[in-house]
């Protein structure tokens, strides 16, 4: 237990260019893992450690989440670098699960922005602690202060400053440690020796004033810290850590420090908190569903003693087999042993574990509780519980968001079709979020993901990887069809043929949900008396689901649907589950007709960031592609402007907005809601996608 008390898993999340890879790679160099620092956009010395694929050191943005091990003071800290981008959301996802907990990082001059937004609401749905960091104070405009305001008043966290900054843009020169009392300033090359002194006289009486906020706001949760207040007497620093770190724990508070990574100030401070602060696997509560026991919760102890459970977070296929990225619960996992996939309930042998360092591994002989480790050549899927002898466990998967975007492909020659395919059944096993599917009227192939991004970087990857030439038709936005006012139906399905007919009879109700429902379908039984026998009923509302994938609008998905199911009638003889089936799907079609359908669609997120002299043309620009400005922040020479804009209008955005700006804009993107279209345009739409449907029926 001594061994799993000393453990930490990390992730560091942000909102895109908040200096995730540039703290990764100080956190590395400090730790004594690397030798030398490499930086993400200037590729010198090939890159950036953590971003090891081609495509992210050409683009210098993070794709896909890398993990590594660092030893710092007496703690092994296991680290995983994620993607900013919305795009590749799922990387952050599938890492949150499995992490203790965080470091969320903020810029000095941005302060919460979108994507922040997400990232903060995926540490809320995995319960994860987190520490604030503050990066960027080097920049001009750095304003910790705002930071502050904004997670309080945007994400709703207690946030509670450790450190106070000495100065800030140019004149950043440290950070003052309001728990000690002393100033930090980081010399040599690399600012690798971090020196501890008194605090200058300028900063004295200000960090006097932090120091109390901090003890006041930590008192809350700690009656001896408390009354030492009332009373005016000294606290003790190893109090005061002690509070911090239950607190932090237990989500009450989110400690905030700062810093510059990229100027190698601040990093230090930050990997003694992440070690004295976040817990380790003994301090966090996990839970199975045992599947022997009718799915009851059942608490995972870190106990390497008990039976094996584990979760598969992550797979990449590689060229020599896959490489399994897995998390370790309860129980060891052993090198040559054999345990049981829960979903499938085959028996795997486990014949090669790894350490993770980004793209380079070492071989380990077993895994006990806490380790983040990767298994090779093991066949199973991400979110797949591996069980040890004597339990039948599952974890509770990863959330995996809809795609919003669909491109179709098709292959230059049939050599092309064939590694086309091998690169499409690879990347669907590797992202959750990414999917195929054959267009019935066209037999194209079709894409779908979560942005112009997510999907150009699987073509490039496509290209390079399998040597596959495809071309790519125009972007489809992911529409919906959706009912407005509510409508009943009563529907009869008789078919004689001689012998046993077919007879079904239902009558009920089509109830719009709304937009802020929680489902896109709901379904209510309210038959009495026996009018249909419960053995139809099933059959009737998978005769419902079965219609909803195609509405009769333009063949669109269709969701914000309650049937309700009041009456209707059966045969003794000619009633089956086939006849209230295909009777479910023809009423619910007949009632969706009558209820003024709409289409939907998905609207985005929009932040940019821009010099305030090219405001106007991006304003501009923005409302002439239906966008509505919800807010606009001037930062000194910087202005944002959030808006929500139709994602079919923000194709090839990226461009335009570098016109504008002389590319000194910067702009993210993602998925807000769905909203009605324009009936114009929702005409235009359905009237195009049926001249399609005729085109393809005329070949």
């Amino acid at each position: 237990m001594e061994k799993i008390s000393r453990i930490r898993n990390i992730g560091i999340s942000a909102h895109i260019d908040s200096g995730k890879t540039t703290l990764s790679e100080r956190i590395l160099f400090y730790a004594g893992r690397i030798h030398r620092m490499q930086e993400v956009h200037t590729g010198q010395g090939g890159g950036a450690t953590m971003d090891f694929m081609d495509l992210e050191r050409e683009r210098g943005i993070t794709i896909t989440s890398a993990a590594t091990q660092v030893a710092w003071q007496d703690k092994s800290i296991n680290l995983i670098d994620t993607p900013g981008h919305v795009d590749f959301t799922v990387e952050v996802e599938r890492s949150l699960r499995v992490l203790d907990g965080a470091i969320m990082i903020l810029c000095a001059v941005g302060g919460v922005q979108s994507q922040s937004i997400t990232v903060d609401q995926q540490m809320k749905r995995y319960r994860v602690p987190r520490i604030a960091f503050v990066n960027k104070m080097d920049r001009t405009g750095a304003d910790p202060d705002r930071v502050r305001q904004d997670l309080t008043g945007k994400l709703g966290l207690n946030v509670v400053p450790i450190q106070l900054h000495m100065g800030s843009g140019d004149d950043f020169k440290g950070v003052i440690d309001l728990i000690a009392m002393e100033a930090i300033t980081f010399a040599g090359k690399d600012g690798e020796k971090v020196v501890r002194g008194p605090i200058p006289e300028a900063y004295v009486q200000a960090a006097d004033k932090a120091r109390h906020d901090m003890l006041e706001a930590l008192s809350m949760y700690n009656d001896c810290l408390l009354e030492m207040l009332l009373e005016n007497q000294p606290v003790g620093e190893s109090l005061i850590r002690r509070v911090i770190r239950e607190a932090t724990i237990n989500r009450d508070i989110v400690p905030m420090m700062m810093g510059s990574a990229f100027k190698n100030k601040g990093v230090q401070p930050l990997l003694d908190a992440v070690c004295d602060y976040l817990p380790s696997p003994l301090d966090r509560s996990y839970f199975a569903r045992d599947h022997d026991n009718e799915g009851t919760e059942t608490p995972l102890p870190s106990d390497p003693d008990a039976p094996l459970v584990a979760m598969v977070f992550k797979i990449a296929d590689e060229s020599f087999g896959q490489l399994s990225y897995v998390r370790v619960y309860q129980g060891r996992l052993a090198k040559g042993q054999q345990y049981r996939n829960a979903r499938t309930s085959r028996v795997l042998r486990v014949g090669r574990i790894v350490r993770m360092h980004a793209n380079d591994r070492e071989d380990i002989t077993d895994a006990g509780p806490g380790d983040i480790i990767a298994l090779l050549a093991v066949d199973c899927a991400s979110g797949d519980t591996i069980c040890g002898e004597g339990v039948n466990y599952s974890l509770e998967s990863i959330f995996v968001a809809d795609p919003v975007i669909s491109l179709s492909i098709t292959p230059a020659s049939s050599a092309d079709q064939e590694r086309m395919a091998k690169a499409l059944s690879r990347f669907m096993k590797e992202d959750p979020t990414f999917r195929v599917s054959t267009d019935p009227e066209t037999a194209e192939t079709v894409i779908a993901g979560m942005g112009e991004l997510h999907l150009d970087v699987y073509i490039e990857r496509m290209r390079r990887e399998f040597k596959a030439h495809v071309t790519v038709g125009a972007p489809n936005v992911s529409y919906r069809e959706a009912p407005t006012v509510e409508a009943e139906f009563n529907y009869r399905h008789k078919k004689q043929t001689g012998g046993s007919g077919q007879f079904a009879h239902v009558v009920g109700r089509l109830i719009p949900l709304g937009p802020d429902a929680d489902a896109t379908y709901e379904f209510e039984d309210n038959i009495t008396s026996g009018r249909i026998p419960g053995e139809y009923i099933p059959a009737v509302n998978k005769g419902f689901q079965a219609a909803m994938k195609k509405g009769p609008l333009a063949g669109y998905e269709i969701v914000g649907c309650k049937m309700c199911l009041d009456d209707g009638s059966f045969h003794a003889v000619d009633s089956s589950e086939m006849a209230f089936r295909i009777a479910g799907r023809d009423a619910f079609i007949e009632a969706f007709r009558k209820s003024k359908p709409c289409l939907q669609e998905p609207i985005m997120t929009v932040e940019v960031e821009t010099p305030t002299e090219f405001q106007g043309p991006i304003v501009g620009d923005l409302n002439s592609r239906r966008g509505i400005i919800m807010e606009t922040t001037a930062r000194d020479t910087y202005t944002v402007i959030r808006a929500e804009v139709p994602l079919a209008n923000m194709f090839g955005y990226a461009t335009v907005v570098r016109g504008l700006s002389r590319g000194m804009a910067t702009f993210s993107m993602e998925m807000c809601r769905y909203a009605q279209v324009p009936t114009r345009l929702a005409e235009e739409i359905i009237n195009q996608r049926r001249e399609k449907n005729q085109q393809t029926a005329r070949k």
